[in-house]
């Protein structure tokens, strides 16, 4: 069995990353659903089949989507039982990738739960934030328990979009699904209506008074002690393309990604 592909060391040289946008991806699903390696596709091009299933942790690649460089970090989630102590990605994450196995019915029903927990985070949010569907080992299709309709029907109900692929496949189709992610978390902050406009008072000075008549009432002493406001409105301030959230100090002087082998062997 491998374990999970490591982060450089604390201590290892890190670049700079600039001016680079960032988008974080949280990848949910039940264990066996090949959540590991989708990402060790995506980050290495290979494909390993096992993986040590308690293993958590957050990798960092700099990616170019549509000629527009992005800095994109992957949470491999390693939930053992469903969707339990969800705060450290609900938060955290720009986008949801919520994976099935296609020939495990199991793991597609655990889908409608993660499912179910970011619909209802997303209700008191004050921006939703995009999930993806996919069902996964499009490979083992003779043993194929999950129809497309069903996938495409459980996208639908719940807004997202939907892909079918394979870890142990074209490389291609994986990375199609993780740029995917990020191209829909643009379109969001795109989507996003602006604040509404704020204003400010303006003093102006008091009109002359008119000539002293008869004694004046109290209506005509108060005229005379206050101002008039006038209001102005203040552009609304340029929006972000995407909200960055910051990772922890050793997340931060991760690099990108090698394999660990249990044995202690590394795979670049």
């Amino acid at each position: 069995m491998f374990g999970k592909p490591r982060a450089a060391a604390p201590g290892a040289e890190r670049q700079p990353h600039g001016g680079l946008s960032e988008c974080n991806l949280a990848i949910l699903g039940c264990r066996g659903a090949g959540k590991s390696a989708l990402t060790v596709k995506f980050l290495t091009k290979r494909f390993i089949s096992e993986y040590d299933p308690n293993l958590e942790d957050t990798y960092t690649s700099e990616e170019l989507v549509d000629q527009q460089p992005v800095l994109l970090k992957v949470m491999d989630t390693a939930d053992q039982d469903g969707p339990v102590n969800c705060e450290r990605y609900l938060r955290w994450a720009s986008a949801f990738l919520v994976v099935y196995s296609i020939e495990d019915k199991g793991s597609f029903a655990g889908c409608r739960r993660y499912l179910d927990v970011l619909a209802a985070h997303a209700g008191g949010c004050p921006r939703a934030r995009p999930v993806l569907l996919l069902g996964n080992k499009l490979d083992m299709e003779p043993y194929r328990q999950v129809t497309k309709a069903e996938g495409l029907s459980l996208a639908a109900a719940f807004g997202c979009l939907f892909f079918e692929v394979s870890a142990c496949l074209g490389f291609e189709a994986v990375r199609h699904v993780f740029h995917e992610a990020v191209r829909e978390v643009r379109r969001a902050a795109e989507r996003r209506p602006a604040g509404r406009p704020l204003f400010v008072a303006e003093e102006r000075p008091c009109p002359p008074a008119a000539p002293l008549g008869p004694r004046p009432g109290p209506a005509a002493c108060a005229f005379s002690t206050l101002s008039t406001v006038s209001y102005k409105e203040i552009p609304s301030v340029a929006q972000a393309k995407l909200v960055t959230v910051k990772s922890s100090r050793a997340q931060s002087k991760r690099k990108a990604p090698t394999l660990t082998l249990l044995k202690g062997f590394k795979i670049f």
